[in-house]
């Protein structure tokens, strides 16, 4: 989200771009106030919209007043390659390396040539994960973007105009239920999406307002220019068998209108067909209107009367409010052209069901880099000053030394002398204390084996005894370790396992005493000590034998070498 409350949006259709400035407060729905709308001129085929794209913004900024900055940018989606595809309920590692592999087979160019973004729709709760997949050639999404900076936006985020149109019907139309069908009528393309429940699916048909603007010109004999002046002023839908006008031309223009329409309403149906069968959605229950060709007359009765479900037009306003100086008569009359608008707002101010992004890889390098800047200035500004006060210190540091060098020299004879009488001192003391020392080990050994005794005791079970304890001494009779020998009874060793097994341990009670053992200090309290059980047997059918070597931790390892090489 902007660290401002200011939000640009520009839509890039076929013919034209809407330039749209909002205004929003962290978590809380835009508010529309500031759009204009530039039409773009016919380009050649392979000649590319670049400086017309540039020159168009331009011109919809100077007449608007929309100043520059930071924008959301709405693809259209007939540059668009939408893929919908059904994965196994799979580690995430796995999945995302089978969403790049349904990539590769999907796309129809290499991966190097393509940008691509993907999104989960709904959850893996049935076994399998729905993954919509969206990709564009790079040159494609590079020349829009190139355009836009070329006239002075920094493009933030590109989505895709079918979605931001989903995202703008899901937030203002919150309690749709069943299966709904936007259509979305554009100049050269149509797209046509299903939202039901958390699931989507898209497709561009190529069948849209240009279409009827080519078949009148055809039928009437006149320019495509002349076309689309009668269509806007007089084009509407026929409703079929009935003569609304004695006028021929009208006659002509309704029929002409009402054929494109026709085979628009086949794509729909094998479209529905598709969803229905490969998809496995369900019956679509209303048709939602939109796009700048869905004003023509009688356009939502057609559909009703061929569809047989609730047909009704998109308002992008329901809960995104139109600031005090937009116009509304004009906003409304316009409402048709902003839901992308207002798809790409909420983009920026809230979260959405839809996100995907493609930016092209180079403005993503290019938008850290200058996150990064701040932070690199002031780090820079920090080093500097940091020389600069560590190079202050340093000279005040030097005249406090000089000043207090002959203060410390003074004093440091008198020093001197009392430290050769404090060393006889400290040779006297030490004297005394390796006698103490002497004396103290002599009293602790006369006390150690009895607390060692009293050590072992505590740990020992019920029905447990010790049979002999005796010391382990190297070669040059320093005591190395201490091993015990001892006896249980196997029915009391029995009930001790199965307590520990009812506290979820399978040790045995051997085991069980080893690790008692290794909680005590047998040879100074910050000596850890090392417990291992030598041998265990059983005598007889009622008693069993066990010797156990208690040595240093820091031992153990030699300890089990000497007894390896034994």
């Amino acid at each position: 989200m902007f660290t401002s409350d200011r939000i640009l949006t520009l839509n890039v259709g076929a013919s034209k771009v809407i330039l749209s400035e909002f205004q929003a407060k962290s978590g809380q729905a835009p508010e529309l106030i500031n759009y204009g709308i530039a039409d773009l001129p016919v380009v050649e085929e392979n000649s590319g919209v670049g400086l017309v794209l540039t020159d168009a913004i331009k011109s919809v900024m100077k007449t608007s007043g929309i100043r520059p900055g930071p924008l959301a940018v709405a693809l259209s989606g007939q540059i668009v390659f939408p893929r919908f595809v059904k994965l196994p309920a799979v580690a995430k590692d796995k999945l995302l390396q089978m969403i790049q592999y349904e990539v590769e087979q999907n796309v129809p160019f290499p991966l190097d040539e393509i940008v691509w973004n993907y999104q989960f729709i709904g959850d893996d709760s049935s076994g399998e994960q729905s993954v919509m997949i969206v990709a564009a050639k790079i040159e494609s999404v590079r020349e829009i973007t190139d355009a836009i900076v070329q006239a002075g936006l920094e493009p933030d985020i590109v989505d895709v105009a079918p979605m931001a149109i989903c995202n703008a019907l899901r937030f203002n139309h919150e309690t749709l239920d069943g299966c709904s069908i936007v259509l979305d009528i554009g100049a050269r393309s149509t797209n046509l999406i299903f939202v039901e429940d958390d699931r989507i699916y898209s497709r561009c048909i190529p069948v849209a307002g240009n279409a009827i603007t080519q078949e009148l010109a055809k039928s009437l004999q006149v320019s495509l220019g002349e076309a689309e002046h009668i269509k806007r002023q007089s084009g509407f839908v026929s409703l079929g068998g009935v003569h609304v006008s004695e006028d021929e031309q009208i006659e002509t223009i309704s029929r002409v209108i009402r054929n494109v329409i026709t085979r628009l309403h086949a794509e729909i149906s094998r479209s529905i067909n598709f969803y229905r069968s490969q998809q496995g959605g369900a019956a679509p229950v209303r048709l939602i209107l939109t796009g700048g060709s869905a004003v023509l007359p009688h356009l939502d009765q057609f559909f009703r009367e061929k569809l047989q479900i609730e047909v009704e037009y998109l308002n992008p306003f329901v809960n995104v409010g139109v600031g005090k100086r937009i116009d509304v008569e004009k906003a409304g009359h316009d409402a048709f052209m902003l839901a992308e608008s207002v798809g790409l707002a909420l983009r920026r101010s809230l979260h959405c069901p839809i996100e995907v992004n493609l930016m092209p890889p180079e403005l993503v390098q290019s938008k850290t880099m200058k996150r990064r800047v701040p932070f690199l200035s002031i780090a820079a500004v920090g080093a500097l000053m940091s020389l600069g006060i560590w190079y202050l210190y340093e000279r005040r540091m030097e005249d406090l030394y000089t000043a207090q060098t002959a203060l410390v020299e003074a004093k440091l004879s008198k020093i001197k002398q009392m430290q050769s009488k404090m060393d006889k001192a400290t040779s006297a003391r030490k004297a005394v204390q390796r006698k103490a020392d002497t004396v103290r080990d002599a009293m602790s050994a006369r006390t150690a084996w009895l607390k060692r005794v009293e050590a072992i005791k505590s740990c020992l079970f019920d029905g447990l005894w010790l049979i002999e304890m005796a010391p382990m001494k190297s070669e040059v009779g320093e005591l190395t370790g201490i091993r015990i020998m001892g006896r249980g009874w196997a029915d009391k060793l029995k009930v001790q396992e199965e307590k520990a097994k009812a506290n979820g341990s399978s040790q045995t009670a051997i085991e069980l005493l080893r690790d008692q053992l290794k909680t005590k200090a047998f040879f100074g309290d910050d000596v850890p000590v090392s417990v291992q059980i030598v041998g265990v047997k059983e005598v007889g059918a009622y008693l069993m034998d066990f010797t156990i070597e208690i040595t240093p931790a820091a031992a153990a390892p030699q300890e089990g070498k000497r007894r390896a090489q034994k």
